[in-house]
């Protein structure tokens, strides 16, 4: 379905209904909660939810959406105050911050960067010209690309998930950057 077309205003405030009853859902069960209670919650069949939302992943991008632009936009604001290499380290740290919000997210990191909501764009396009910019800068490897960055982050989510302390994501992003930086 195109989201850049104008809703009906019952099709606007279904839409609305739904992304507020999963971001409760998500937040309270995780990630991979039932789908069903989404819709029981906002108060519309689960036909509804699909028709809007045709997959988990759709769903998960459109809820965490607003999100990822504030992350991208936050990254994009520190760009005079850190060299290349660490502004590649904080986004990595933030991205797996970002993703242990909802428990279970990482998992699906990958698929839900690539939906297209604006925040998911946002985070992407940050991403990689963060990576351009330090590769240019010569502090990391011309062999990385952003999917490297994604399947760092999530396997760094998915290891973090239960002791998502700062530190400990820290310490994991550092393990990381220091295998693709330039020696």
């Amino acid at each position: 379905m195109n989201d850049d077309a104008p809703l009906r205003a019952d099709a606007r405030r279904n839409r609305e209904r739904i992304l507020a009853a999963a971001e409760d859902v998500f937040l309270e069960r995780g990630a991979n909660a039932a789908l069903e209670e989404v819709a029981k919650r906002a108060g519309v069949g689960i036909g509804t939810l699909y028709r809007r939302f045709p997959t988990r992943e759709d769903l998960l991008a459109a809820t965490y959406s607003a999100r990822f632009l504030t992350f991208a936009e936050t990254s994009r604001s520190r760009d005079a105050e850190l060299d290349p290499l660490s502004a590649m380290r904080v986004y990595l740290e933030e991205l797996v911050q970002h993703t242990n919000v909802y428990r279970g997210l990482a998992a699906s990191l990958g698929t839900v960067l690539q939906v297209g909501t604006p925040g998911c764009v946002a985070t992407g396009e940050e991403g990689v010209r963060l990576l351009r910019r330090a590769q240019k800068a010569g502090v990391i490897r011309f062999d990385i690309d952003f999917n490297d960055i994604v399947c760092i982050a999530t396997a760094i989510s998915l290891a973090t998930e239960q002791d998502n302390s700062k530190v400990r994501i820290a310490h994991l992003v550092s393990v990381f950057m220091n295998g693709i930086g330039i020696r």
